[in-house]
């Protein structure tokens, strides 16, 4: 054979094996039940580099293993399930061409994330033109859900319950009466603290300064120099570890000794690692529970040590969760075709139907804007550098 004639020979035989995989992992009905291992794909969308990586990968790292758990399953249904990560770096841009990327791909039937609510809110305008279900591990911004949209799902709290629990903590067991607000400007930082400013005045608090600093930012002297001036009970952080870490240990360098708060992205690992000894004082709303309080959550936080060699981070049990219950509904989407390859549109319909599901650390139920009627609020406190700290309560709708 020349090797002309060869190339032809092979990239047609290539072409004909794309084309007939593509039309097997199509997006609408496929051939009979179980048929010849269709591939269907999960993507997963998260920071997976950036200052945002730690919790990023953890989330995709428990989808992993929760994808992988339940290869087996879906094999005997005919399917072969294959993972899909994707970094959206914690950008918005990335994030939206990620997603068109995932809509374009039709073998994709879901996605797990994300991370953060201001990627998320656009990236999930494209999955609802593609009709490709989302379920979230992490997003709090109120917009997540709020705008309607059928393929949007997450299964932790809302901004509007974790701040105000964050602010009935702050004022009734800390004692807080004038505190001093800092956000990082984006759609999470600003949404949880400014749903913590409205409770705490509601409450009687004096916000004596609500000011805004910029992610990738390292130097705040300017907006402690106004803390120090203030003299606040307690400073309130709106944003992420990376710069709530910093911010903590230049604030303790200023002689500021006063409590820190801050909400669910300050739960990491990594927020220890950057504030140290620092870190001492500070306490935190999470809308992840600590995994090693149950067992479930032990034995998740076993399985992930011993595959990937690494602790376990507040959210990747939700990671797990996520992956969970998005399967969850797509088995009973395939079991509702007559074991056929579902369309993204029953798959979306199958998730937001779940409303009894335990996971290893929150029972789901969704709610008709794809919220969770069952999570909840944690709060936790650091009185050493050692992560996580210690839960000081737990708080239900």
């Amino acid at each position: 054979m020349g090797i002309k004639k060869g190339l032809k020979v092979l990239v047609a035989s290539a072409l004909s094996l794309g084309l007939l995989a593509g039309c097997n992992a199509s997006g609408g009905s496929g051939g009979s039940g179980g048929g010849s291992g269709k591939v269907i794909k999960i993507a997963t969308q998260t920071p997976l580099s950036g200052g945002s990586a730690t919790l990023g990968e953890s989330i995709k790292l428990g989808a992993q293993l929760a994808l992988e758990e339940n290869k087996k399953k879906f094999e005997d249904l005919g399917y072969k399930l294959q993972l899909q990560p994707y970094d959206d770096q914690a950008d918005p841009k990335k994030g939206v061409a990620n997603a068109q990327l995932i809509g374009s791909d039709k073998s994709i039937l879901g996605v797990v994330g994300h991370l953060n609510s201001g990627v998320s809110i656009p990236s999930s305008e494209v999955y609802e033109k593609y009709n490709v279900p989302m379920v979230s591990p992490a997003n709090t911004a109120t917009e997540v859900t709020d705008r309607g949209l059928k393929t949007v799902n997450r299964i932790v709290a809302r901004d509007d319950f974790q701040g105000p629990a964050g602010a009935d903590f702050a004022i009734n067991k800390l004692g807080a009466k004038k505190i001093f607000v800092i956000q990082d400007k984006t759609a999470y930082g600003t949404g949880l603290a400014d749903a913590f400013k409205k409770a705490a005045e509601d409450a009687g608090a004096e916000i004596l300064g609500y000011e805004g600093i910029t992610v990738g930012e390292k130097d705040f002297n300017g907006v402690l120099t106004q803390v120090l001036s203030k003299k606040p009970d307690l400073v309130f952080f709106g944003g992420l570890y990376t710069e709530g870490g910093q911010l903590i240990r230049q604030a303790r360098d200023k002689g500021i000794k006063i409590p820190f708060m801050g909400g669910d992205g300050m739960d990491s690992s990594t927020l220890v690692e950057i504030a140290g000894d620092a870190v001492e004082n500070v306490y935190y709303t999470s809308v992840a529970a600590d995994a090693s309080k149950t067992d479930e959550g032990k034995d998740f936080s076993s399985k992930y040590k011993e595959k990937f060699n690494k602790n376990v981070e507040s959210y990747s049990a939700y990671g797990y969760d996520s992956m969970s219950v998005l399967l969850k509904g797509l088995e009973a989407a395939i079991e509702g075709n007559d074991g056929d390859l579902p369309s993204r549109e029953k798959v979306a319909e199958e998730i937001r139907k779940i409303q009894e599901f335990q996971g290893v650390v929150t029972k789901v139920g969704f709610d008709d804007k794809g919220d969770n009627k069952f999570a909840k609020v944690y709060i936790y406190k650091f009185s050493e550098a050692k992560y996580p700290g210690v839960q000081e309560g737990e708080i239900s709708k």
